[in-house]
């Protein structure tokens, strides 16, 4: 599929669609780990420092505060999504089935397709980090 914006090769609008709200729902709970991790201790972490981190390299600042506060479940399930976020970011351009669609690896070389069903369950374990993180945070 083509836009009028790039003579690129595109997945259709539903694959972008989920594709786009996928990262959209992580980036909002990256910002929502942050959030609760300030709330616990500001006196450790500011914004600043916080914003610039991985995602990855949250889990000490998680593990510090989050899960000292509450327990293991918030950093498994974000452990559990930036893992699939990066299968998403990392992955690459395929046809398949004269559609095209995104395909990754695991680190051991074991190649497949990152469906709209994937995608979907992404956004699924999102919300569910979400509600975790509202819990955590009373409201």
């Amino acid at each position: 599929m083509y836009e009028e914006y790039s003579r690129q090769a595109l997945p259709s609008k539903r694959y972008r669609e989920l594709l786009g709200s996928a990262i959209c729902v992580f980036n909002s709970n990256n910002q929502f780990i942050i959030e609760n991790i300030l709330r616990i201790d500001d006196s450790n972490y500011n914004w600043y420092e916080l914003i610039d981190k991985t995602s990855g390299d949250l889990s000490q600042p998680v593990k510090e505060t989050i899960t000292k506060n509450s327990d293991t479940k918030i950093a498994v399930l974000f452990s559990s999504v930036i893992g699939k976020r990066n299968r998403i970011i990392h992955s690459f351009q395929i046809t398949e089935n004269n559609e095209q669609v995104l395909r990754t690896k695991t680190k051991n070389n074991e190649q497949f397709t990152i469906t709209e069903s994937s995608l979907l369950e992404f956004i699924k374990d999102n919300e569910n980090l979400s509600l975790m993180l509202h819990q955590l945070r009373g409201h």
